[in-house]
């Protein structure tokens, strides 16, 4: 049940106790998948009060999630997949098709593409997405010019963190120093492709260059690392033995990390150990993982590379899941609609919604992760940012993606989009 008016409103619906702040002794029983029935006000914008709906009342039959975020996207190439398609499905497919992608790319065009994306987004309740941009080539300037537009233009929406992709190595040089403090003077990130099984003291060399000009330009530092299906965890490992004797106050992620999959156990234990030891973060990304790695010619995979979620979260490491790529030619699917990234990864993951481990890195760990002010977690004062789902419990939410209104800053988006109006 919604009801609203002037700048207020309250809605009585199904709420994750896993996000859910209230005193101890107001905490309802919760039902088999975690979700109590709760009565949430806001007004202003602002969450105003969260009370428990008693079981004299008949139960809701909607369900509130927080807005949630995507900490790992491409917009400058989303969309892209019906001109440059990667019909092999291999990383080198898609590394050409990328190339010949980014030779025709314009303001404009990339411009479009962000706007279909953040509309969809929007839509599908994200309220933060770290966007990686192609940063080296003809392709760059131009789609750099056209997602900072968008993202002030959006800004009251969506918060658009953008991120230099480009070959680590090119931080070291005097373009890519200037680059470097270009894009600090924009609010953005520090990012690049770290290729397996990047051997030798030059990439150390080059990953401690990156690092120590992040720190001194004060932004963060977001990596393509051990995209592989081989050389585990090359990549890491050169990351830790450039970091030796640095202090770093900068956030420091590794996106992809799907190699240390290969590793065995004990290994495994104290490279996660030795991460968390260092404040490393990890972008899980099972869609695109799950499509590049670990192919072999006419054979079903029985193994596909995905970075190991729970055994990095046990050593203390902070771990979001992302969607990566949108249409394009890494990945054929992709929507950004956060819950159906939760039920992909329902079955690629193991990380079920009802649990604290399954539910955070969609949640309150990857608001952190991406330095959000707003951890997710509804509680008075929190900002009445969320998405009432037609659903009644996390199967009914999964099961399908349910449709949805989206409310920002209090205010409600038109009601339920059709798929058609979502997709163009």
């Amino acid at each position: 049940m919604v009801q609203q008016g002037g700048a207020g409103g309250t809605i009585r619906a199904w709420v994750p106790d896993l996000l859910l702040q209230l005193p101890e002794q107001a905490r309802p029983r919760s039902s088999a998948e975690g979700l109590v029935a709760v009565e949430l006000a806001w007004q202003g914008g602002v969450l105003t009060a969260l009370r428990p709906i008693s079981a004299e009342h008949s139960p809701p039959d909607g369900m509130v999630l927080p807005r949630l975020v995507e900490p790992h996207a491409h917009l400058d190439k989303a969309f892209s997949w019906s001109e440059y398609p990667n019909l092999s499905g291999t990383y080198d497919g898609a590394m050409a098709a990328n190339l010949r992608e980014h030779q025709t790319r314009t303001a404009e065009l990339v411009h479009a593409r962000g706007e279909r994306a953040l509309r969809l987004a929007c839509r599908h309740g994200v309220r933060a997405i770290r966007s990686h941009i192609d940063s080296l080539g003809p392709g760059a300037v131009c789609s750099w010019e056209a997602l900072l537009d968008l993202r002030q233009h959006w800004r009251d929406r969506i918060d658009l963190q953008l991120v230099a992709l480009l070959p680590v190595e090119h931080w070291s040089s005097s373009d890519g120093q200037r680059l470097a403090a270009w894009i600090a003077s924009r609010g953005g990130l520090l990012g690049g492709v770290i290729p397996s099984p990047c051997p030798g003291r030059d990439m150390r060399a080059a990953l401690r260059r990156l690092l120590e000009l992040a720190e001194e330009l004060g932004c963060g530092v977001d990596l393509h690392i051990d995209e592989a299906d081989a050389y585990p965890a090359a990549g890491v490992g050169q990351l830790l033995r450039s970091m030796h004797g640095l202090s770093l106050s900068v956030p420091v992620t590794c996106s992809h990390a799907s190699s240390l999959a290969l590793l065995r156990a004990e290994p495994l234990r104290r490279l996660a150990d030795r991460m968390a030891e260092h404040q490393l973060q990890v972008v899980a990304l099972p869609l695109t993982n799950g499509w590049l790695l670990g192919r072999q010619r006419d054979s079903t995979p029985y193994r596909q590379p995905l970075a190991p979620i729970r055994q990095l979260q046990r050593a203390g490491v902070r771990v979001a899941v992302g969607g990566d790529n949108i249409q394009d030619c890494w990945f054929p699917g992709g929507n950004l609609d956060p819950l159906a990234l939760m039920a992909a990864s329902l079955f690629k993951a193991h990380l079920a919604p009802w649990e604290k481990l399954g539910l955070e890195p969609f949640s309150s760990e990857a608001a952190r992760l991406m330095g959000l002010i707003w951890d997710g977690v509804l509680r008075p004062g929190a900002p009445a940012d969320l998405m009432l789902l037609e659903a009644s419990s996390w199967s009914e939410a999964l099961s399908e993606p349910p449709r949805r209104r989206v409310l920002i800053n209090g205010e409600w988006l038109d009601p339920f989009p059709g798929h058609a109006e979502l997709q163009h």
